[in-house]
């Protein structure tokens, strides 16, 4: 998924560049002064080029690293996460070091977001939990650990309770 996404936004923004390239040539012919107008079309050229290049390179900076990209060959281990005021059910507590998780997330009442975060409370996904649909969020774990997941959407008066912890381990 990541590698299409990538390629979909670098071919939008050279279809971006290819329109400013053809408008900036079609003024540049038009134009009464060739002295004065080149200098301006020069101008105008490097600056879109000077923006597409900074647009791949936040493209592909941004895009090289997807956190919920997993190779469709692994074998995916589910997860069924369901919310309430205020707690999270978890059907596996023990989850493995290396291998695709997929949670499936939804709530019995409100909305909540389930967010996990590590030991040292980095962030690592978030889903939003919704009464009668099932989202899906993949990730592999790096590390073993305690991981917590907290509600990051204001649920009601014990929003701030709701909160419940699983373990990631190695194998064996």
């Amino acid at each position: 998924m990541q590698t299409i996404i990538l390629i979909i936004s670098l071919l939008g923004m050279a279809m971006v560049i290819a329109v400013f390239m053809r408008a900036v040539g079609q003024n540049a012919t038009t134009a009464g002064a060739p002295d004065s107008s080149s200098d301006t079309e020069g101008k105008r050229s490097r600056f879109i080029w000077g923006l597409l290049i900074f647009g791949v390179i936040v493209t592909a900076g941004s895009l090289w690293r997807w956190p919920h990209d997993v190779e469709a060959s692994s074998p995916n281990i589910s997860v069924n996460v369901t919310g309430g005021q205020w707690y999270w059910e978890i059907d596996k507590e023990l989850l493995p070091v290396g291998k695709p998780i997929v949670f499936n997330v939804t709530t019995k009442d409100v909305n909540h977001g389930m967010g996990v975060y590590s030991a040292d409370g980095q962030l690592l996904f978030q889903m939003q939990g919704m009464p009668g649909y099932v989202n899906q969020v993949r990730y592999v774990f790096e590390k073993p650990g305690i991981y917590r997941i907290l509600c990051m959407e204001f649920c009601g008066v014990s929003h701030h309770e709701m909160a419940s912890e699983f373990k990631v381990v190695t194998a064996g």
